[in-house]
């Protein structure tokens, strides 16, 4: 299956999904659909919150809101957007009425980071039927997507998870890469002037040594959907062509789903997510940093 037919909505169970294929699937009980929306406050560029005021705004009917930020996220983590405990997801995904036997399609009102955030969580914690909207709500609006707006409530569930192996990483697991004493692949999802250190967004400029750089925001059209599969593939030839294990980063874990769902759309199955990101590792003095520019890799470079 290519990733095309993924695009047209040819299966039952995908990653991905179009404007055209939810439209034709509104409303129905086996599809539940989620806003996963965070925004920032005015005049605060460092705070995150749900965004669940413009959710209420507009929304694609039939939706359910899903707060990022406080209930899919560890409250006791030292850092924004920390995984959830096991017990905390399922608890969470109960509270807004999913179950395991629904097909859960995540969107967001932004560039699909925060959708694609989410759907890794259902993977991780077991749940397989589960989908981003290519393009959100952005994408909805283009083709002109009906809407609704005001709060919406949704009978609590008892939602079934398990935590599966594999799909995050510690900071212990970067750093024996980063020292030679694991193989790995880093991947830095963040924009190149995040990258070199031109631009700190983070406690400390620059990059995790023996890092690569392959920005998520050139993975993107201007209306939020994805490039097409052979754009795609040439973008990510250099970890598509590789056996090598994949661990992302980004500043918190976020913007590198984005990324883990491109790379599974093109058939990668050894991705992990380094959750804490440039977040935690920036912020501890003894750990190198990299605040130089550095090249893409070619295809032709990799072994």
């Amino acid at each position: 299956m290519s990733y095309s037919a993924f695009r047209e909505g040819r299966r039952e169970r995908q990653d991905l999904v179009s404007t055209k294929w939810l439209g034709e699937r509104l409303r129905r009980l086996d599809i539940a659909l989620v806003d996963a929306s965070v925004g920032k406050p005015l005049g605060n560029d460092e705070a995150w919150l749900s965004d669940r005021s413009a959710f209420e705004a507009r929304r694609i009917p039939g939706a359910r809101f899903a707060d990022l930020v406080s209930d899919f996220s560890d409250p006791e983590g030292r850092f924004t957007f920390m995984r959830p405990t096991v017990t905390r997801f399922a608890s969470a995904a109960g509270a807004i009425g999913l179950t395991n036997r629904q097909h859960i399609v995540l969107y967001d009102n932004s560039t699909g980071i925060w959708a694609a955030r989410l759907w890794w969580l259902f993977k991780a914690f077991g749940h397989d039927k589960v989908s981003v909207l290519d393009g959100g709500l952005k994408a909805w609006l283009a083709d002109s997507g009906s809407l609704e707006r005001g709060p919406c409530d949704f009978r609590p569930t008892d939602f079934a998870a398990s935590e599966r192996p594999g799909f995050f990483v510690e900071q212990a697991e970067v750093l024996a890469i980063v020292e030679g004493r694991a193989k790995g692949r880093l991947v830095c999802v963040l924009r190149s002037e995040v990258f070199a250190g031109v631009e700190q967004r983070y406690s400390r400029p620059g990059h995790i040594p023996s890092s690569v750089n392959f920005p998520y925001v050139e993975l993107l059209r201007p209306d939020n959907r994805l490039l097409p599969d052979s754009a795609l593939r040439n973008a990510l030839a250099p970890l598509i062509a590789s056996d090598e294990r994949i661990l992302l980063y980004c500043g918190g874990g976020v913007t590198a789903a984005g990324t883990a769902l491109v790379l599974t759309l093109l058939g990668a199955r050894n991705v992990s997510i380094y959750d804490g990101s440039l977040t935690e590792w920036s912020a501890d003095p003894g750990l190198p940093m990299v605040a130089a520019f550095a090249p893409k890799i070619e295809a032709s470079t990799v072994p």
